[in-house]
């Protein structure tokens, strides 16, 4: 049964709730005022339905330079365990280049191995033209119109750390992946002291809302996505809850590094 299911829906399901569900405000600023830099790693711990299936890492990459544009590479790895190798291996990276204000994406790349569906894809922002170009494998896509300040869904991720939730109750910023361009947003709920692991935390709960990203969410009849993060100025995200017609995933930070 487990089988089955993680087999019809895909373990990328992870991978969304991760990367497509935090639609987070396009706001400048400088490295001083970053709660994150490059070095750091966070790694969590994959559930579904309380059982162990595998490890997401999300890591800010050292800055470098890319086609004259210098900025952030963030990267996103999730891998399954021994257990659920056996039925479905994955190994799952995305990528994301953003500028160094984080106030626009250049790419985005999504590359997913393991299991029946393999894809490549990359993403290209071309502000000159204000389009995003998407192509999996080569094969390119007529290119869609994008808003200023669009992000990728992986970089929106880093956006929530850069925000004051005391002073805010919405958010709203442009998203996409490629196929099209939507105005993401997500609700803080509420401040929340979780424990995480042996950990407690005093944290802000988010709810993205999730009618733009269908699929399995939209067979689920109240499918919803929770996001914990600290409340101080890094805005760690420790832990991420989905309720969908599947079952619930969660994702528990384990671990932080610095290199």
């Amino acid at each position: 049964m487990v089988t089955d299911i993680i087999q019809k829906r895909g373990f990328f399901l992870i991978v969304v709730i991760f990367t497509g569900l935090l639609f987070l405000p396009s706001t400048s600023a400088s490295k001083t005022d970053q709660p994150f830099f490059p070095g750091e790693t966070l790694t969590y711990e994959i559930k579904w339905s309380g059982i162990p299936v595998g490890q997401g890492t999300l890591s800010v990459l050292p800055l470098q330079e890319d086609n004259d544009y210098d900025g952030y590479f963030f990267e996103l790895r999730v891998n399954s365990n021994r257990f659920l190798d056996t039925f479905y291996k994955v190994r799952d990276k995305i990528s994301s280049h953003t500028a160094l204000d984080l106030s626009r994406s250049y790419s985005y790349h999504k590359k997913q191995r393991g299991g029946r569906s393999k894809r490549d894809i990359v993403v290209v922002f071309d502000w000159e033209n204000k389009q995003a170009a998407y192509s999996n494998f080569g094969r390119e896509r007529s290119p869609v119109d994008i808003l200023p300040g669009t992000l990728d869904p992986l970089s929106v991720l880093y956006f929530v750390r850069l925000q004051d939730f005391d002073e805010i109750q919405e958010i709203n910023v442009p998203v996409s992946d490629g196929k099209k361009c939507v105005i993401g947003k997500a609700r803080i709920i509420k401040r929340e002291n979780i424990t995480v692991g042996s950990q407690d935390f005093d944290t802000y709960l988010l709810e993205p809302e999730i009618e733009e990203i269908g699929g399995v969410f939209e067979k689920a009849k109240d499918a919803k996505i929770r996001v914990w993060l600290t409340a101080d100025s890094r805005k760690v995200p420790v832990k991420v809850e989905s309720s969908v017609a599947i079952g619930s995933f969660t994702a528990e930070l384990v671990s932080i590094q610095f290199h």
